[in-house]
């Protein structure tokens, strides 16, 4: 799978939304390389993010542009990383399929995830930075991308346990702050193909429970550190999958109240915007990306 990239008169811009209602503000913009799935370091200082394979580090405020963190010993990277606790780490899915554990400095990097066919695309971690949660696709399966299920397996290296079940496709598995449950979309509770709703549950795979029940298509749930707010990304009925370049909506969550969330910015995005948990240490701002295209009108379109 080879990295994305900006199509003609197509710019990435990095968004920070917050959770008291102010309007969002773009932070940084560049139409030189697709960059995707913003994270935010422990100390506040900067984001973490992926373009042209690459790991880069940006100034929370925009500042002083893109710096690559040089990785040894891994492929090219796609949009799934995450932190580790510790705050010096970062774990980061590869275009091989497998999960690696990096230093945020940058240097030699060690495969987590066993071998075989299996591909593994990484989305929590513990918060004791024990345990990944990543979703595996059977290549065997048929539609391998349609195969998705949650699985665990220890930070260190270790057994895999597959934590969902069955042919309905699950995604974006990431930990509550207390380490009591996993968020994660999935399709299992919808007969439309592609109609993925929030749930979650706990960390051993019971008692999964429901949280969103709407026309959209919901995808990658993020709790901020303090528990008491999410965001996640809502794609148009129909959609299948999390495809790039569709109008999207930034969807906030006060509190339990998944029926009601608040709507932060309607943009041009998806694949990229917000695959990985950004939250700010603070619990105060969140980070996304949006991807406009210069139409002749000066208007992001969808074609």
């Amino acid at each position: 799978m080879d990295s994305r990239r900006l199509r003609t008169g197509q710019t990435s811009r990095v968004h920070i939304g917050h959770r008291d209602g102010r309007p969002p503000e773009v932070i940084f913009e560049t139409d030189s390389i697709l960059i995707e799935a913003p994270n935010w370091t422990l100390d506040g200082a900067d984001l973490i993010i992926n373009g042209d394979g690459l790991l880069w580090s940006l100034a929370a405020d925009g500042s002083g542009g893109l710096a690559q963190i040089p990785l040894e010993g891994v492929p090219e990277l796609n949009n799934d990383h995450v932190l580790a606790p510790d705050g010096e780490h970062i774990f980061v899915s590869a275009n091989d399929w497998h999960i690696y554990r990096a230093s945020l400095s940058g240097g030699p990097t060690r495969r987590v995830t066993n071998p075989g066919g299996r591909m593994h695309f990484l989305h929590g971690v513990s918060p004791d930075g024990q345990t990944l949660a990543y979703i595996g696709l059977e290549p065997g399966a048929g539609d391998a991308w349609s195969s998705g299920n949650v699985f665990s397996i220890p930070a260190d290296g270790g057994a895999d346990r597959q934590l969902t079940t069955g042919t309905r496709p699950a995604d974006g598995s990431e930990f509550s702050p207390d380490g009591t449950w996993i968020y994660f979309n999935t399709e299992a509770f919808e007969t439309a193909a592609g109609h993925a709703q929030i749930a979650r549950m706990r960390t051993d795979g019971s008692d999964v429970q429901q949280l969103t029940a709407d026309e959209g298509v919901n995808w990658f749930p993020h709790l901020s550190p303090d528990g008491a707010s999410a965001v996640y990304l809502s794609f148009p009925p129909g959609t299948e999958g999390h495809p790039a370049d569709r109008w999207v909506d930034v969807k906030l969550v006060d509190g339990p109240d998944w029926a009601h969330p608040r709507t932060v910015q309607r943009l041009f995005g998806g694949q990229g915007t917000l695959n990985v948990n950004s939250w700010a240490p603070d619990s105060e701002r969140f980070a996304y990306i949006s991807y406009p295209i210069d139409s002749p009108a000066g208007r992001p379109h969808s074609a």
